[in-house]
């Protein structure tokens, strides 16, 4: 053979064995998960925040109401900020057009339970799915892969526990209007450790005990109720083969008395009120916030999420719990300002008692925080905003100092596609980076809303 026969053949081989490597090598990439990263110890806790009916001037109106200037609250110090797209399975957001028409965005848009369960389980499905896909076959919610890690679990709320945020993480039913199925299967085939949230039978929006003329629906039908006030409501939560009843709690001191101290193994808050804890009061809907006065027989939003802190934070393999932020949307869809406001800082005053427990409690290393929302509600913006014949004019939202009502429009009384934001912080956050759907001329890079879920997923089960 000659010198340069051999010369080829090695060079030939050598070839082979290069593409054979680099095969090797995509053939793994492709086979690896979107969201494979380092290995690392698995997240002892994660705690999901969602202000349903947020969007990014919604945070910037309230900013100027409580502090006079922007990009003040908590959550706009995390270390890791995000946005997120969050239509619904047959639907797509286009970040040039989003930003070429300004009606784009008022169509195509998720509704809460859509999007709740997208957060939760990281697959998107039609609007009013609660956990369950396209074909109305049940998914996963991050709720039970904590359970299967031996982790406590938890969602409250600010509206009735069985409404579509607080559902899309617990249930699995081909509609979010099946209140009372829902609720049964929270109370009794779930294995969560607290349910907190509204919709009393038996009180009004106001608080006021009315005989129990309200629809039962809310809390899984009179047969649920009536086992709740009894103490038989629950099935077996940990498989011990032992069943697990809940402890109904129902006024404002037994909520506050479980922020500290010991706690029942489960409890389940139902606050005296109907529907919301706040946003359906009567009076003027309209008002500046504060002016009609809150209620003052029901949790806040911050009572409760310390009430299952310190239930959740008994177990040694930590927990997974779900806050909402539900009235946020209500005020929205009405376009009242005002309790849009008051039902925001009731969600930021839940986010700084998460942050605070950490710092007590946890560390930044074993715990996982994001805060983010379901949807825009109400398309706001500021003053004299609109399609103009010379195209969109989005203006800001009016700074007119601390306590003041900003300078805000609203230009419809339902959901929009726009992007979402998302701050999130904790070792596993960084995880975020690693999805990027696309690339929007004004919010920048931005992920979607299942990348929550898969975020959650890998921070509790690391590849």
């Amino acid at each position: 053979m000659t010198k340069n026969r051999k010369r080829m053949l090695k060079l030939t081989v050598y070839v082979v064995v290069l593409s054979l490597l680099v095969m090797g090598l995509n053939l793994t990439a492709a086979a690896a998960p979107p969201d494979a990263g380092p290995k690392k110890p698995a997240a002892k806790n994660i705690i999901v925040m969602i202000s349903d009916g947020w969007g990014y001037n919604h945070l910037e109106a309230v900013s100027y109401y409580e502090y006079g200037k922007d990009a003040r609250q908590i959550y706009n110090r995390f270390p890791f900020q995000f946005a997120i797209s969050t239509y619904s399975y047959y639907c797509d957001y286009d970040p040039a057009t989003a930003w070429s028409d300004f009606d784009y965005v008022k169509s195509c848009y998720t509704d809460s339970a859509a999007a709740a369960t997208a957060l939760s389980t990281g697959v998107k499905t039609y609007d009013a799915a609660i956990g369950v896909d396209v074909d109305e076959q049940p998914l996963k919610h991050a709720l039970e892969l904590a359970e299967e890690k031996g982790k406590a679990t938890g969602v409250i709320t600010s509206v009735e526990w069985t409404h579509a945020t607080p559902a899309g993480h617990v249930a699995h039913n081909v509609h979010r209007n099946n209140y009372a199925e829902i609720g049964q299967e929270m109370v009794y085939e779930s294995a969560a450790d607290v349910i907190m949230g509204a919709g009393h039978p038996c009180y009004s929006a106001d608080g006021v005990y009315n005989g129990c003329t309200n629809t039962y629906q809310y809390v899984g039908g009179q047969a649920t109720w009536d086992d709740l006030l009894n103490g038989s409501a629950g099935g077996d939560a940990d498989g011990d083969g032992v069943a697990d009843p809940w402890v109904l709690v129902q006024t404002r001191d037994e909520f506050q008395s479980l922020m500290s101290g010991p706690t029942p193994k489960r409890v389940l808050g139902t606050a005296q009120v109907y529907q919301t804890l706040q946003q359906s009061r009567s009076g003027d809907g309209n008002a500046d916030p504060y002016v009609v006065p809150l209620i003052e027989t029901v949790p806040t939003l911050e009572e409760m999420t310390k009430a299952a802190l310190n239930i959740l934070d008994d177990d040694p393999d930590g927990f997974f719990l779900m806050v909402e932020g539900g009235a946020v949307d209500w005020g929205s869809h009405a376009n009242q300002s005002g309790r849009m406001i008051e039902e925001a800082l009731d969600f930021e005053r839940a986010v700084e008692a998460v942050d605070d427990w950490v710092k007590n409690n946890s560390n930044w290393g074993e715990t996982l925080l994001i805060v983010t929302g379901d949807h825009e509600t109400g398309y706001l913006t500021g003053p004299g905003s609109g399609q103009t014949a010379t195209g969109p004019v989005w203006n800001p939202i009016v700074n007119n100092g601390a306590g003041v009502l900003p300078g805000m429009e609203w230009h419809s009384g339902s959901h929009t596609n726009s992007l979402m934001v998302l701050s999130a912080k904790g070792d596993a956050a960084r995880m975020f980076s690693r999805y990027a759907v696309g690339d929007d001329p004004v919010r920048g890079r931005y992920a979607d809303n299942t990348n929550v879920a898969h975020v959650v997923f890998w921070a509790m089960d690391p590849q």
